[in-house]
């Protein structure tokens, strides 16, 4: 970690975006809000959403500030997940539910410790969040939230930003969404000595980090009335997942090797989170199972469980040179890790066929060729 000295001189750009939130964007939700109007408020991240942290405490306090609105209020955090994820995810988990009025985004960390993500990367599935919570409710405000580790607490007191968090604001820059700077409030802090890394309580914040996450976002509701949204920009990339959504698993013509169930979990090895235990979703496990699957769409790819027996695939579109990928994951050690993997994503708009065969090959540190994936995953038709 770095010294006390250098926290205390944590950079003016690094802490400056925690400064440059643009309150006015919520000034149409507050009127709303204040005018008593049943609204929708979700939460899209990590385990940090998904845990009893940061989010009922902003449930709490929105419930408390606008005494006459109706709200509902959606947890659609999912440990371990990115924005790539996030994007594929967004409509079945959140814009099916109900077009969210407010959507609190949270994949600063994840997007740098789990998928190590470029900086691409996380313009491409921000700015499909935020394009589809557009195209499903134009009046709907996204509100970005970035949280932070070790490492990019350590970055922020080299006076840098971390990579993540960079291209997220890009993002919430070019559409005018508030953005909430939790990393950069935290190296100030505890470069003033107020509290240390210990007591914010790490990855996942103790009550008092979360604590400190959401009195941020509070600060975000003084805006003044009357104060407009900017214009709706054209993308920053072209390709970015503005029209990310799952596929159906039948849709897919299948070898005789893969099966359309719920696993057997007792007998695959690794730990298995609750959520997903009851799932059906594609499974082969015998080199050489191949399928189908027609699309349309600039992107494809596969929402898989990557356990310590994770195989590879080689994947090919439109009759093309196969890629390997390798569905093994870094935390796949001891568990069913789940993640987005992409097999093309920088196609040309129409229709497309993917070939999908597991390979005989398999990542050295994996105990098999597995490949068990709850859901495709497609980018397209856009639809703005």
């Amino acid at each position: 970690m770095p010294s006390m000295k250098t926290f205390c001189a944590v950079s003016a750009v690094c802490a400056g975006i925690a400064a440059q939130a643009v309150e006015p964007a919520l000034a149409d939700f507050d009127q709303r809000a204040k005018a008593g109007e049943t609204l929708s408020i979700a939460f899209l991240g990590g385990s940090i959403t998904e845990m009893d942290g940061y989010r009922p405490m902003v449930s709490e306090f929105l419930a408390t500030r606008y005494p006459k609105a109706k709200f509902s209020f959606l947890n659609a955090g999912i440990a371990s997940t990115c924005s790539t994820t996030g994007a594929f995810r967004l409509k079945a988990d959140v814009l099916d539910k109900g077009a969210a009025d407010l959507l609190f985004v949270d994949f600063a960390v994840n997007d740098d410790q789990d998928a190590h993500h470029s900086s691409a990367e996380c313009v491409r599935g921000m700015e499909g969040i935020v394009r589809q919570l557009h195209q499903a409710n134009p009046r709907g405000q996204a509100v970005f939230v970035y949280f932070v580790n070790e490492g990019m607490l350590a970055t922020c007191g080299k006076g840098e930003v971390p990579l993540t968090i960079a291209a997220h604001e890009r993002v919430a820059k070019a559409y005018g969404a508030p953005s909430v700077n939790v990393a950069a409030e935290v190296a100030k802090r505890v470069g003033a000595g107020e509290f240390d890394w210990g007591k914010y309580g790490g990855v996942h914040p103790a009550p008092f980090g979360n604590r400190v996450a959401a009195d941020l976002v509070a600060k975000l509701f003084d805006a003044k009335d009357g104060a407009e949204k900017p214009p709706y920009p054209k993308p920053l990339d072209p390709l970015s997942y503005s029209g990310g959504r799952f596929l159906d698993l039948a849709a897919a013509k299948c070898s005789p090797e893969w099966k359309l169930h719920t696993p057997d979990w007792s007998k695959v090895p690794g730990a298995m989170r609750a959520r997903f235990l009851k799932l059906e979703m594609l499974e082969a496990t015998v080199p050489g199972a191949s399928l189908t699957l027609g699309f349309e769409g600039t992107a494809i790819g596969a929402y898989i469980l990557a356990g310590p027996d994770a195989g590879m695939v080689e994947a090919s579109v439109d009759g093309k040179p196969p890629v390997k990928v390798d569905f093994l994951h870094a935390y796949s050690g001891g568990l069913n890790y789940p993640r987005t993997v992409m097999f093309a994503d920088a196609l040309a708009p129409g229709k497309h066929t993917l070939a999908l065969k597991l390979s005989s090959e398999k990542n050295q540190n994996s105990k098999g060729n597995a490949a068990r994936i709850m859901h495709f995953v497609c980018n397209g038709p856009a639809r703005d």
